[in-house]
């Protein structure tokens, strides 16, 4: 089922596919090493050649390792690469990475997350782990940023980073977002997950036009032509 999502994803037009193998959202309860690798092996292997470059979301170093050595062309670590190790992993290879921030870990995340001003915080982090990642030799053009939209934020945090995103995309550093049917946009529309199909590709339209340079989604060709749009009635 994921190689033939994928081949989907490709086909409405995905410029990249981003590949997980453990759930990260709120409330999740973590996988082993050897059963994330399980997961996401045959899926690598199976798309290998298939015409864009593929991001794997892990945070642990080994899945790291294996996933370049599968031809992953990006690292997408929820956790920020705070540990050395992945710091070493990335820093050996040739490979981009997204640094994305989190409060908290995805299995208490969202029980009281808190902060004094959520956007400098988020930046602070951001800016930190890209400096610590150039230190070991990770070049700029190699890094990209996520804001981390519902990582240990609430809704009035996630409104208050997203009105903030065009001084985050003057950073000197792509931004990568990812609201898409998320949480924040239900407690916006009062709709179920499986109706946030206009509300992800409005947010996706307003992100692009803060700066932020990819969109992480699920509807691929419905957020492309709106994208499309967007892009031929600005110019």
């Amino acid at each position: 089922r994921a190689i033939e999502h994928a081949n989907r994803l490709i086909e409405e037009g995905a410029d990249i596919l981003d590949i997980g193998a453990e759930s990260s959202r709120p409330g999740a309860q973590p996988t082993s090493e050897s059963e994330e690798l399980a997961r996401l092996l045959p899926v690598l292997e199976s798309l290998a050649g298939c015409g864009v470059p593929i991001s794997v979301d892990t945070y642990k170093p080994q899945v790291m390792a294996a996933a370049l050595a599968q031809g992953a062309s990006m690292i997408n670590d929820i956790t920020g690469f705070r540990t050395q190790e992945a710091v070493d992993i990335v820093a050996a290879s040739e490979c981009s990475v997204c640094i994305m921030h989190m409060q908290g870990e995805p299995l208490t995340m969202q029980q009281e997350p808190s902060y004094g001003d959520v956007c400098a915080e988020v930046s602070v982090f951001l800016a930190e782990r890209a400096e610590a990642l150039g230190r070991a030799g990770v070049i700029k053009d190699r890094i990209m940023l996520d804001p981390g939209f519902g990582f240990g934020k609430n809704l009035e945090h996630n409104l208050a980073l997203f009105k903030g995103l065009g001084r985050m995309a003057s950073s000197g550093f792509p931004l990568l977002v990812g609201v898409s049917r998320k949480s924040m946009l239900g407690a916006i529309t009062g709709r179920p997950v499986g109706e946030r199909l206009v509300a992800s590709v409005a947010a996706a339209v307003m992100a692009a036009e803060r700066g932020v340079a990819v969109v992480r989604v699920h509807d691929v060709a419905a957020t492309k032509d709106a994208l499309a749009v967007w892009q031929a009635l600005r110019n």
